[in-house]
């Protein structure tokens, strides 16, 4: 089995909540993961001081493999020169040099691309011809039942709620193309709510029986929970198996002062398109 602990929108700065974010290492420690994702935003205003206090706590996570990416909230806003020249200068400084990224560990393969676009779009993002290559040629090397995960920012999939968020321009592209590489998952966090399920919940796609199973994180340390996640916090943890994806979805109870699972998700991993009924 492969465990990985997933969340996403820490927005260190004014919104964070220190409470919290103690909380949700005191739970990667005890789900003793094989990696960790955190999907972006970092930062509230990609301020130096705010990737300082970003970069002293993700040194405390478990010593294990982290995939990060840029969100949003990771290039400047207001500092518009800065945004135009240079505006990975401090991500790169102090979360990761490179944009664009491959992990990989026994039995998985994770491609990180960064879908911040600081300027093209702000807040919605974009995810390119060559970032779609990039993931091609890294899935193309890595061996068969390897499982295979994307990483990005900005979401896929809308949640299925009244808030009407719209995807990552270009996402039935996106999917399409990610469905010929066989991705097995896609985890990204931008919504502030949690979305868990599977991309033929918003697009029949080119292989309308099997699909890419979407984990989205809701904010797992910041104060900017929206919709049926306003006010609260959340963080997925993703164990795959032999036959199946299974997702945990944690949140955070004050009335527990810790994160707690609130809902689990089953998915047959590919090759398989259904479970198996147990042999009497």
């Amino acid at each position: 089995m492969i465990k990985i602990v997933h969340g996403s929108d820490l927005h260190f700065g004014q919104p964070h909540d220190p409470e919290v974010a103690e909380r949700f290492l005191e739970s990667v420690h005890e789900e003793s993961p094989d990696l960790v994702v955190i999907s972006g935003d970092f930062t509230q205003r990609a301020k130096v001081h705010e990737y300082e206090a970003a970069r002293a706590w993700l040194d405390r996570l478990p010593e294990v493999p982290v995939v990060v990416t840029p969100g949003n909230h990771d290039v400047p806003l207001y500092r518009v020169w800065e945004r135009l020249t240079d505006p990975y200068r401090n991500y790169r400084r102090f979360i990761e040099p490179e944009l664009d990224t491959v992990t990989r560990i026994p039995g998985l393969i994770a491609v990180s691309l960064n879908s911040s676009a600081p300027r093209r779009a702000i807040v919605n993002g974009r995810v390119d011809a060559d970032q779609i290559e990039f993931a091609r040629r890294a899935f193309e090397e890595s061996d068969p039942g390897t499982i295979r995960v994307v990483v990005a920012h900005h979401h896929l999939a809308p949640a299925p709620d009244y808030e009407g968020d719209r995807p990552l321009p270009g996402a039935r592209r996106i999917l399409d193309a990610f469905e010929e590489m066989r991705v097995d998952l896609v985890l990204g966090g931008h919504l502030h709510r949690a979305y868990i399920g599977n991309s033929l919940d918003v697009y029949p796609g080119a292989e309308r029986d099997r699909g890419i199973t979407i984990v989205q994180s809701g904010t797992t340390t910041s104060r900017r929970g929206r919709a049926r996640e306003a006010a609260k916090n959340s963080f997925n943890v993703i164990r795959v198996e032999d036959e199946r994806v299974n997702v945990t979805h944690f949140m955070h109870f004050g009335v527990l002062g810790r994160f707690a699972p609130f809902s689990t998700h089953a998915f047959p991993r590919a090759p398989n398109r259904w479970f198996q009924r147990p042999q009497s």
